[in-house]
């Protein structure tokens, strides 16, 4: 609903989020208008108030270090919930040692190379249910656990002895790191434009505007795309994983960690490959955020550590000499031509999305988001 705000006139747009029984209001007079919501469709009694638990995450507001005030998800909580019933099943024999738990896999195992029993029956069931525990988890903000969790995802349909004991594991490192604050930081980026080279592309292909979509209110906001690959980094089918991570301004909106579908043969590909998978995401959400109301003026700021793949996204004389990635080059190419995507190099230290593609991490490399 387009609104303006009475003490400064800013315009905006209200919304209410509805999950089964719970609304989230976003509104200049949230309590206001969930009472006249209350006068229609009778709520709770004492339910109406400021948000404190959502989804099973605490929400908060918090202020950062810049004086701006954020919200805040704490999945602590639920966290803390389910390693103590995994604790009371299992009378707590493995974690008991969460404190020697520094990161979530063992050191050095891979679950595709876990030749143990197979689990039957009610274990290879339990281990799902676990599973689906921890993907909520990441969903609630723990993307510290966001690749080790899609690792033993990829074992739903065959679990072994090894995976239960290793994801008993990260539970006893989730005992031992239980606080997490995913933090929706509003403020803007700092962004170096000097790394997005500009052309004169020609204007072939403009990024189509949804025709029903609201006119635009309130603040523009910047999208930010991470994108990563780890080259062959299944040990068996030598598949590489794709991860990227999607911000709007300095809010994480989106975490990514997933096998890719067929084998690429050199890092070019792997990346290319993840940077259109990024660019698919990307684009469904920059169409989401403007059927919301929400006002874009300029293209997603993308950035990748292999030099290779920014130089062919930013030069419309560069050529491909492999035809196996051609599909990736051409949808990556095309995007940038519609304004949609311009890309640059980040080094591999700064890039967030390295989190989402390699498991082998010390424990200094515990984010807090």
């Amino acid at each position: 609903m387009p609104m303006t705000r009475p003490d400064d006139g800013f315009e905006y747009y209200a919304y209410a989020l509805l999950y089964v029984d719970d609304i989230l209001m976003i509104h200049h007079d949230a309590m206001g208008a969930l009472k006249k919501i209350d006068k229609a469709f009778t709520l709770k009694p004492d339910s109406v108030g400021d948000p404190d638990i959502y989804l099973g995450a605490k929400f908060r507001t918090t202020t950062l270090k810049n004086g701006v005030v954020a919200y805040s998800l704490s999945p602590s909580r639920y966290v803390q919930e389910n390693v103590k019933l995994v604790l009371e099943e299992h009378h707590g024999t493995t974690l008991k040692k969460g404190s020697r738990a520094r990161s979530p896999l063992p050191n050095n195992y891979r679950p595709e190379l876990d030749m143990t029993e197979e689990l039957e029956g009610e274990e290879a069931s339990y281990f799902q249910s676990l599973v689906g525990i921890l993907r909520w988890m990441v969903e609630l903000g723990r993307i510290d656990i966001i690749t080790e969790v899609s690792m033993l995802a990829s074992h739903l349909a065959l679990p072994r002895r090894g995976h239960l004991k290793s994801i008993f594991h990260m539970f006893a490192y989730l005992k031992a790191h239980h606080n997490a604050t995913f933090v929706m930081d509003p403020s803007y980026p700092q962004i170096d434009h000097s790394v997005f080279k500009t052309c004169n592309w020609a204007d072939m292909y403009p990024e189509p505007i949804p025709p029903n979509a609201p006119e635009p209110r309130g603040k523009s906001i910047d999208v930010i795309l991470y994108f990563d690959s780890d080259l062959a980094g299944d040990n068996i089918n030598r598949r590489s994983c794709t991860g990227y991570m999607i911000y709007v301004n300095n809010a994480l909106v989106i975490a990514h960690s997933k096998k890719q579908a067929r084998i690429e043969t050199s890092v070019f590909g792997a990346e290319f490959c993840a940077l259109t998978q990024g660019m698919d995401q990307m684009r469904g959400l920059r169409y989401k955020l403007r059927m919301m109301g929400i006002p874009m003026e300029g293209p997603t700021y993308a950035y990748g550590d292999n030099m290779s793949v920014i130089h062919n996204t930013q030069r419309p004389d560069s050529t491909l000499k492999k035809k196996c990635n051609l599909i990736a080059y051409h949808a990556c190419r095309e995007a940038v031509v519609a304004g949609e995507m311009i890309t640059g190099h980040v080094p591999s230290e700064k890039n967030p999305a390295d989190l989402a593609t390699k498991p082998d991490r010390r424990e200094t490399d515990y984010w807090t988001l």
